[in-house]
């Protein structure tokens, strides 16, 4: 179910320019997802596997001009696909190329962390995930999502959901925990797929 680095590069780089296009209608899904983050004025949050940055407009609304938005991607195209969006500086975030595996911050310098369909292209979903901890501070928050549920997400593709997918409550809620979350909230219906964690210790 997990990616290497270099094949994520490839799929995303390949399909960054026409990404919005394909999903037009997945705005007010990200928004509504951001709320349920709980983020604060004066906040710091990262996207991590941030895309062409549809998240990172409703994130800096969250947390205002005194708060402190990152968007993070594997792959430059989406970076510049998000530049060229306008999300990205005053009115979005911060844009940093990097692996999620080996984030350039410093321990518990963030508040959250936001990823949509991030778990399922993690090289080494336990390592990951356990980095994004290690960035965010005792009692800070995640978000793990998608615009659409598991389900629709698998038939969109042509496929059936399996027990094997990362993103299944109870594969998922060991993951979490080994790599330092406790999941508190978990929603997979057609529109939206929620999954709510707090940062452990």
């Amino acid at each position: 179910m997990s990616d290497d680095p270099t094949r994520v590069r490839e799929f995303f780089g390949a399909r960054a320019a026409d990404w919005d296009s394909r999903f037009p209608d997945d705005g007010p899904a990200y928004a509504a997802a951001v709320r349920e983050l709980g983020l604060r004025p004066g906040d710091a949050v990262l996207d991590a596997g941030c895309g062409t940055g549809r998240a990172l407009p409703p994130l800096r609304a969250a947390v205002g001009p005194s708060g402190t938005v990152i968007g993070a991607d594997l792959t430059p195209e989406m970076l510049d696909a998000a530049v060229g969006a306008g999300r990205a500086g005053e009115t979005g975030g911060a844009l940093l190329l990097t692996d999620i595996g080996r984030l350039p911050l410093r321990d518990g310098a963030l508040d959250a962390v936001f990823g949509a369909g991030l778990v399922s292209h993690l090289a080494e979903p336990v390592e990951g995930l356990r980095e994004l901890a290690r960035a965010v501070r005792p009692g800070g928050r995640l978000a793990l999502f998608h615009p659409i549920g598991r389900a629709a997400l698998a038939a969109r593709h042509g496929r059936q959901i399996t027990p094997d997918d990362l993103r299944a409550e109870p594969r998922l809620r060991p993951l979490l925990a080994e790599a330092g979350w406790r999941l508190v909230n978990y929603a997979d219906e057609d529109t939206r797929y929620l999954a709510l964690a707090v940062r452990e210790g």
